[in-house]
């Protein structure tokens, strides 16, 4: 569709005279004019450019009115242009009917009355215009649209760039802290054992004061592989996403104490790093908005795997999440969560029943589609 303000009209008629004669009843419309002197003709016009009105004569000699009509609508690009037939004032109620059946959407009788053919015609180009700055505008929201799509996706894919950084940064310093601050940690032990073993049994303050020195040192280290496994589960990567899970939980019930019922497969083959990754942490949100927010005592965690789908279920049995709290502007959790599942073209399902608890589900592809 022409972007144009100026529409285009085609009339057609064998007549010289006649061609004229509208010719001048509609100059004052401000359009543009095509004449055609036979169907033939009109034919390659309307292959050539679009038209917000055809008025077509009925009777020519070669292909009348009502086969070029017919030509017409057959193309794509003219099914839709408004014919108006120019016929006598003898043309019977037969002919008529035909004219209609073919495509055409008005008769004018001749003679012609001015006022009611470029009122009509007026009516046409209105029509036309009016299509035309809806498609454009229809065009401009596609536009908008493809670039807001686009802006989605580059934010989406600089979102999973920053979340892969940041895991690798965990990773990196998960074992730095294993493997510097742990070293150095059983090292200070050995050395404090060795200092013990060198002291006189008398030096019984002294003794006492190593004894302390070896609790707070079994301390730290506890405190050190505790912080690393929160950066990055050694069993994440050693045994697996199902061994990571059950980890997990356990470690949840004892510092909640909010018993959780697990059923895992017995292993997560075919699971990449990414998807791994993406699952536990979807899994430790989950988690975590039990404690602040569901007020349970019980979370059920189901997880399968089938040869294309690895699915999560987590059913909680607390007060339900609302449909206000998932639209909430403060459920960036849940955000996190739904980005981490559309990265891998999976699916979240979240339900929540007043009084009956809150069940997540998270279901995603083993392949990339």
């Amino acid at each position: 569709m022409s972007g144009s303000s100026v529409a285009s009209i085609l009339i057609v008629d064998d007549d010289r005279r006649n061609l004229m004669a509208l010719q001048e009843l509609l100059q004052g419309l401000g359009q543009n004019l095509v004449l055609a002197d036979s169907g033939e003709e009109a034919l390659r016009c309307v292959l050539k450019q679009e038209f917000a009105v055809i008025l077509l004569d009925v009777r020519m000699p070669g292909v009348d009115g009502f086969e070029t009509a017919r030509l017409i609508r057959e193309r794509q690009r003219s099914r839709h242009t408004p014919v108006i037939f120019v016929t006598a004032a003898t043309e019977d109620v037969t002919s008529m009917f035909r004219g209609y059946e073919v495509g055409a959407v008005d008769y004018i009788v001749k003679p012609l009355v001015p006022e009611v053919l470029k009122s009509k015609v007026a009516v046409f180009i209105e029509l036309y215009a009016k299509n035309a700055a809806l498609v454009r505008e229809i065009a401009e929201h596609e536009q908008t649209g493809a670039r807001l799509r686009e802006s989605e996706e580059n934010l989406r894919a600089l979102t999973a760039r920053l979340r892969s950084v940041r895991e690798d940064e965990q990773i990196r310093i998960a074992r730095e802290i294993h493997d510097e601050l742990g070293q150095a940690l059983t090292g200070l032990k050995m050395d404090l054992t060795w200092l013990s073993g060198k002291l006189p049994a008398d030096e019984k303050p002294l003794l006492k004061k190593i004894k302390s020195m070896f609790r707070l040192i079994d301390e730290t280290i506890r405190s050190v592989r505790k912080i690393a496994s929160g950066l990055r589960p050694d069993l994440l990567d050693e045994v697996g996403l199902a061994a990571a899970i059950g980890w997990q939980a356990r470690d949840f019930q004892l510092r909640t104490g909010i018993r959780c019922n697990v059923t895992l497969p017995p292993d997560s083959d075919g699971l990449d790093q990414e998807r791994s990754t993406a699952v536990f942490r979807i899994f430790q949100e989950v988690l975590t908005n039990v404690a602040r927010h569901a007020n349970a005592t019980r979370v059920d965690v189901f997880m399968r795997q089938d040869a294309d789908t690895l699915t999560l279920e987590v059913q909680d049995n607390g007060r339900g999440i609302t449909a206000a709290e998932m639209r909430g502007s403060k459920s960036l959790g849940l955000l996190g969560m739904r980005e981490r599942v559309l990265l891998f073209s999976g699916k979240l399902d979240i339900n929540g029943s007043r009084g009956r608890g809150t069940q997540v589900t998270v279901s995603l592809p083993l392949r990339s589609k």
